[in-house]
């Protein structure tokens, strides 16, 4: 009898293939959807193999209906055994040139995030496995406080949530998050957290002792405020109802927030940019900061799989817009414009969203962080001073 199996390919990923006459713009086959049942509460609709495999795995039914018998996506989180904890970046456009990230991979599921081609370099796919094979680093806080112990270290902002979300669900039993934050308050240095999980809140009593100290600011990630929308899109983060809570309580601890409507989609969630900013605004965020939707690398094909499974209507409006703002392309990675775009569309959010600001009374002050109260951590064995 035979099987469920799989076709080995010679060139990975599978390539978008061409449009059928009268389907929507850049409307991709779905060669490589993975059943429903089988993604329940996934973002991607699909798993294709990563872009450096010698292969890649499509799964097909050879008529036995054997495909009904695999199991659903599991999450499961294997160890990261890093030398060091913090990376290093030279980007102009990104205010912080290093950063600490507890886990690879990120359950949220989110499936825009730009982080998911990041999944790649493990020989896995940016689809199903980005958000159900994760990687915890759980040594991270000893390697924090040995990196910081180096005689040549210089301090300056950790930023903390820049490539996968510190506080996704697993973080609740691994508590590493929790440990970085211990030693960072230990040491007297400044962190910048975004995320966009409620999650946070459970650190409120070390981040306001550290805010007292100008020592921490968080920024929480708000998409949208249709709760349909973002359990589509974001399957596995907290409600906006939820995250808007967990700013207030920041707030109201004396923890510098910021909001940031990220990534804001054109004809899909920027309608809401003023009504997030109001929200947020009277939760007690002070600063905000929007980004325009990215799509490098396989991140293009996912969200366009998505986009079709979930607002076909939408489909072609949605990509027009992106490209009259990426230079006619579905991407621009240039720097200085990556994160806002260009042309008459990105114009005219970006004038929203500072109008929108303004009238709240958001970004008139920003808040900084300071670095006089580092302390370097005593090496493991190292002999105290007489003086």
């Amino acid at each position: 009898m035979s099987r469920a199996s799989s076709h080995a390919l010679k060139r990975p990923p599978v390539p978008v293939p061409s449009e059928p006459a009268g389907a929507p713009m850049g409307a991709p086959e779905l060669t490589v959807e993975v059943a429903r049942e089988r993604r329940r509460g996934r973002g991607a609709q699909s798993n294709a193999s990563g872009r450096y495999e010698a292969e890649a795995r499509v799964a097909f039914d050879d008529g036995w209906q054997s495909l009904d018998d695999l199991p659903p996506f599991k999450t499961t989180v294997a160890l990261d055994t890093a030398r060091k904890v913090i990376t290093r970046n030279e980007s102009p456009d990104i205010g912080f040139d290093r950063s600490i990230n507890p886990y690879r991979g990120c359950e949220h599921g989110c499936v825009y995030c730009f982080a998911r081609p990041t999944h790649a370099y493990l020989g896995l796919s940016p689809g199903l496995d980005f958000e159900s094979k994760l990687f915890a680093k759980p040594d991270a806080p000893q390697l924090l406080e040995k990196e910081l112990a180096t005689a040549d270290y210089e301090p300056r902002m950790i930023a903390i949530g820049t490539n996968t979300d510190p506080y996704q669900p697993v973080e609740r039993e691994r508590k590493i998050m929790r440990g970085i934050l211990e030693v960072l308050e230990r040491a007297g240095h400044p962190v910048g957290i975004v995320t966009k999980s409620a999650l946070i809140a459970r650190d409120v009593d070390i981040l306001a002792r550290m805010a007292k100290r100008n020592l921490a600011k968080v920024a929480l990630s708000v998409t949208t405020l249709d709760p349909k929308l973002a359990r589509t899109m974001e399957p596995r983060a907290s409600t906006p109802p939820k995250r808007l809570e967990a700013l207030k309580r920041l707030s109201d601890a004396g923890v510098p927030t910021t909001v940031m409507v990220a990534p804001v989609i054109p004809a899909l969630n920027d309608s809401e940019i003023e009504r997030i900013l109001d929200a947020a605004a009277h939760a007690g965020a002070k600063e905000a900061s929007y980004v325009m939707l990215r799509l490098p690398l396989e991140v293009r094909d996912l969200f366009r799989e998505w986009l079709m499974a979930n607002y076909p209507d939408r489909y072609r409006h949605v990509f027009t817009l992106i490209r009259d703002m990426r230079g006619g392309k579905d991407y621009d990675s240039q720097w200085g414009t990556r994160m806002k775009g260009t042309g008459p569309m990105a114009w005219m959010i970006g004038r929203r969203f500072e109008i929108a600001c303004e009238k709240l009374g958001l970004n008139k002050r920003r808040s900084k962080l300071t670095t006089d109260h580092f302390v370097r951590p005593k090496r493991s064995g190292e002999q105290l001073s007489l003086f």
